[in-house]
């Protein structure tokens, strides 16, 4: 017998708006007016607090924390396409779909401070928390996917890792149980390049992340990723798939990280100068403020008004959370016992008691022999 050649599919790359703002009228979607002005306010939103959050770090008034400046067209592009009902799975650099599907600007900062009630979903949301353990919400998307489709829900799973967490075997556990499945899942991809300081040539020897879609059988698209047009079309395509139970999909949203990894990294180490300067010109709120005033979306007096407004949000949002961080819920450390089990377990039981009864001890040891007495 001869050696026969087997067709696959081809990967696609996908980009309808340059760097420069100009359309390709061709592929332009049609977007209404109201929902370009959500795609923009939440990204303008989620760029403003991340930078206000650098300058609270830098003043000791946050934690160590993942920026998401440069990822705000991957994360909104493709959230908006999502139902209330269906299930969001984020990483740490999706703060602009966060915001958009509910969560306040206050538990973003609380979590990064330190407070896990910052995690707490918002009510009747469904979203799973930030994600720091890298590739382990692959999982848990690819089995919310597998429940939807036992349990014929029609909705949608949407989750997102970085080029790095590609190479994390949970990553291909959940890529190929989502597509043996058929399950609902469209798993979004924030290609920055660099893993903390591993580039991309050093992770993995095929051209692109989108075609390890062929190898599980799932469809897997490029784009660009400081587009949000294109995020917001290929999204769309693989949502109303996931939607009409043709399974899952791979989209590689190619873009750059222009901050460090996190607020403890130092990128000059392994990143050059002429590399920084390069990206940054392709960054994607630039490009899409150019498009919509263009459009006449938009005029300037209006865009100065929308970042008044933003900036307005943040500063109010930044004084509720620092005023909340001293109130006594949020000083309670048996708090922790609270949120894992339904039916806490004896041990714990055991624990939570016995740390209760050491505060109660340390508590009543700082107080003036007089005030004891007097109790």
């Amino acid at each position: 017998m001869p050696r026969k050649p087997i067709e696959l599919p081809q990967i696609e790359y996908l980009s309808i708006l340059d760097e420069d703002g100009v359309v390709d009228k061709e592929l332009e979607p049609k977007i209404s007016n109201d929902d370009l002005k959500c795609l923009y306010r939440y990204m303008l939103l989620a760029r403003r607090t991340d930078e206000r959050m650098l300058m609270m770090q830098r003043q000791g008034r946050l934690g160590t924390f993942p920026q998401s400046s440069g990822h705000e067209a991957i994360s909104m592009g493709s959230v908006i396409h999502l139902k209330k009902s269906d299930w969001h799975v984020p990483a740490y650099r999706e703060l602009a779909g966060l915001l958009y599907r509910g969560w306040s600007i206050d538990s973003t900062l609380l979590y990064w401070n330190g407070y896990e009630e910052g995690a707490r979903p918002p009510e009747g949301v469904n979203d799973l928390p930030v994600c720091v353990p890298i590739a382990s919400q692959l999982l848990h998307a690819a089995g919310i996917g597998m429940g939807m489709n036992i349990r014929d829900e029609k909705g949608v799973v949407m989750t997102y890792f970085g080029d790095g967490a590609s190479s994390e075997g949970d990553t291909h556990e959940a890529m190929n149980f989502a597509a043996v499945y058929q399950a609902p899942v469209v798993f979004m991809c924030l290609n920055n390049q660099y893993a903390i300081s591993v580039p991309l040539s050093k992770q993995m020897r095929n051209e692109t992340i989108a075609q390890r879609a062929i190898a599980y059988g799932m469809p897997g698209i490029r784009v660009d990723g400081n587009d949000v047009l294109a995020v917001y079309v290929a999204t769309k395509e693989a949502v109303e798939r996931a939607r009409k139970g043709e399974g899952p999909t791979l989209i590689e949203g190619l873009t750059y990280r222009f901050t460090p990894h996190t607020t403890a990294d130092d990128p000059k180490r392994y990143r050059s100068e002429e590399e920084c300067k390069l990206w940054t010109k392709r960054e994607p709120l630039h490009r899409f403020k150019k498009y919509l005033l263009d459009k006449g979306v938009y005029k300037e007096a209006e865009l100065t008004t929308l970042e008044e407004e933003v900036d307005a949000l943040i500063k109010a949002a930044i004084a509720r959370m620092e005023q909340a961080s001293t109130s006594e819920e949020l000083m309670n450390p048996l708090a922790m016992f609270d949120y894992l089990y339904a039916d806490m377990p004896p041990y714990l039981n055991e624990q939570r008691e016995e740390l209760r009864a050491h505060l109660e001890k340390t508590k009543n040891a700082g107080k003036s022999p007089q005030h004891a007495s007097a109790k």
